[in-house]
């Protein structure tokens, strides 16, 4: 019962570790791997225009969509310029006002973005499904060449999208009709004035459209207007055509700036108005992003995310969260392979040290102290002092032994002596006494090999806690520690043989069996 009880905690802690970071990676988009990197685009819209000495305002519609990509930050930027944001529906506009404009205007407004985990071609949000417009009245001779159209076209398709990419497709290659041609004349291909022709003929078949302004995020790309796009309903959702082939979809990278027709840009007493885009981008960590990303958009995943505390105490729990992962080595070395060591902390508070000094240089310290203070302790054994007296000595020792390490360091210039200090000295002195008591009591052969076994497992620890990839996941991932304490659980609960009792008693083991072997044959 007991055993089912922990199998059970164990499945139950291991299901939600692994969910809440299955969640992290796949609808947040923080990366696996720490190397991994993404883009940060900033896209910026300069207003300029002449001020005419009286009062102005300027009207400027604001990405209120942006589909595939999420808002970071955005910015406006504009001196002795009142602002005032408003939003209606999903029209954003920012509004600046000033009392009196005079000369040479110029306004910023940028926004950053990046890629949304969950990125997809149709508009983000819900919305309610768009009423079908009324059939438009068309003057006699277009009226017979858009009901042929229609006609045609409902003949070759299966479904509204089918239809109007089957429309687009004729439209744009009306080079050998001229019914068709009597549609578009007079209208230049790709431009907004087209893309409302296009609506004006679906309207006849009762088909919901409606016009879409977008930037393509292009590096180093600088537009003097925005791309017009069209997106039709069927009913369900939205779906973008482009207006000059009807293939469905989007362009690659295209923020959707714009969902009506009114104009991008207003101004109020000004003259020589106008507008451009300009994009950039540049390259950042990808878990920052995804975080950035997860605060915009209020996900309750990040609400206890490490990265939200300063960075001086991330600092620092990026070193205590591999603090479990060592205790899991040392659990592991203990009750599976069997390896003796001083304690349970001890090894991984040395591996913690190992982290500032280096592995080699390390070993190379923790042998010299211990080896010193273990004779020192031997020579103590003769004067026969009390034990609070003879661990104060040891201490002292220790520290004597550090000061002298760092000092000759400095005059040598090898600057990792200068991080001896972290060593954790009651450890190294408690390692001295206990390696001494091990060996009055056992011999000199058990206390070496707990010695030893403690610095192998304090290796094999650093070599894990210092792991790029484990300390990339436990950080930005700090569910898993319902995992490792899962897995400490079960091996709490293991009460088998460790690989070292199975060489330790092979013998017996060969004896045992011969024994059941003359047995069955009647020997």
């Amino acid at each position: 019962m007991r055993r089912r009880h922990i199998q059970i905690l164990a499945l139950i802690l291991s299901v939600v570790g692994f969910g809440l970071a299955y969640l992290k990676f796949n609808n947040l988009g923080f990366p696996l791997r720490p190397d991994e990197k993404s883009f940060i685009w900033t896209a910026e819209a300069r207003v300029e225009f002449e001020g005419q000495r009286r009062a102005s305002t300027v009207h400027l519609q604001l990405p209120a969509d942006p589909g595939e990509f999420i808002n970071l930050d955005e910015y406006f930027i504009a001196r002795n310029y009142g602002l005032n944001v408003e939003k209606h529906g999903r029209k954003r506009v920012a509004e600046w006002s000033i009392r009196q404009a005079r000369g040479p205007q110029r306004l910023f407004y940028q926004v950053e973005l990046a890629q949304a985990p969950m990125a997809g071609g149709e508009s983000a949000g819900v919305e309610k499904p768009p009423q079908a417009p009324d059939k438009p009245y068309y003057p006699e001779a277009l009226a017979q060449v858009v009901e042929g159209l229609l006609n045609n076209v409902r003949s070759e398709s299966s479904n509204i999208f089918t239809f109007v990419s089957q429309l687009l497709v004729r439209l744009n290659n009306s080079s050998s009709d001229s019914d068709i041609k009597s549609i578009t004349k007079g209208i230049t291909p790709g431009t907004e004035e087209w893309v409302q022709r296009i609506r004006y003929i679906l309207a006849g078949a009762k088909i919901s459209t409606r016009m879409v302004r977008g930037l393509p995020l292009e590096e180093g790309r600088v537009n003097e207007s925005l791309v017009p796009w069209l997106e039709v309903h069927n009913g369900d959702r939205w779906e973008g055509f482009n207006p000059l082939t009807g293939e469905k979809g989007y362009p690659a990278n295209f923020l959707r700036w714009s969902f009506n027709d009114d104009p991008i840009l207003e101004v109020e007493h000004g003259r020589n108005v106008g507008i451009n885009f300009a994009v950039s981008r540049r390259p950042q960590a990808l878990t920052l992003i995804a975080h950035d990303s997860a605060t915009a958009m209020k996900s309750s995943l990040v609400s206890w995310s490490l990265y939200k505390l300063p960075m001086n105490t991330q600092y620092t729990y990026r070193i205590l969260i591999m603090v479990p992962l060592g205790a899991l080595v040392v659990l592991f070395m203990r009750t599976i392979i069997g390896v003796p060591t001083f304690g349970t902390f001890m090894p991984i508070l040395i591996a913690m040290a190992f982290r500032e000094t280096g592995l080699l240089w390390g070993i190379g310290l923790f042998l010299a102290i211990v080896g010193v203070g273990l004779l020192f302790r031997f020579y103590l054994n003769h004067l026969h002092l009390l034990l609070v007296a003879r661990l104060s000595a040891v201490l002292t020792l220790v520290i004597i032994m550090m000061l002298a390490i760092s000092l000759l360091s400095n005059e040598l210039g090898l600057i990792q002596g200068f991080s001896i200090a972290l060593f954790p000295v009651v450890i190294l002195t408690m390692v001295i006494e206990r390696m001494s008591i091990s060996w009055d009591e056992s011999g000199a052969v058990e206390a070496f090999k707990q010695g030893f076994g403690s610095l192998a497992v304090a290796v094999l620890g650093y070599l894990v806690m210092t792991n790029d990839q484990a300390q990339h996941l436990m950080f930005v991932f700090p569910e898993l520690l319902l995992v490792v304490l899962a897995i400490a659980i079960l091996f709490g609960s293991y009460t088998g043989y460790r690989l070292n009792e199975l060489f330790r008693f092979r013998d017996l083991a060969l004896e045992v069996e011969k024994k059941d072997a003359g047995a069955g044959t009647g020997e």
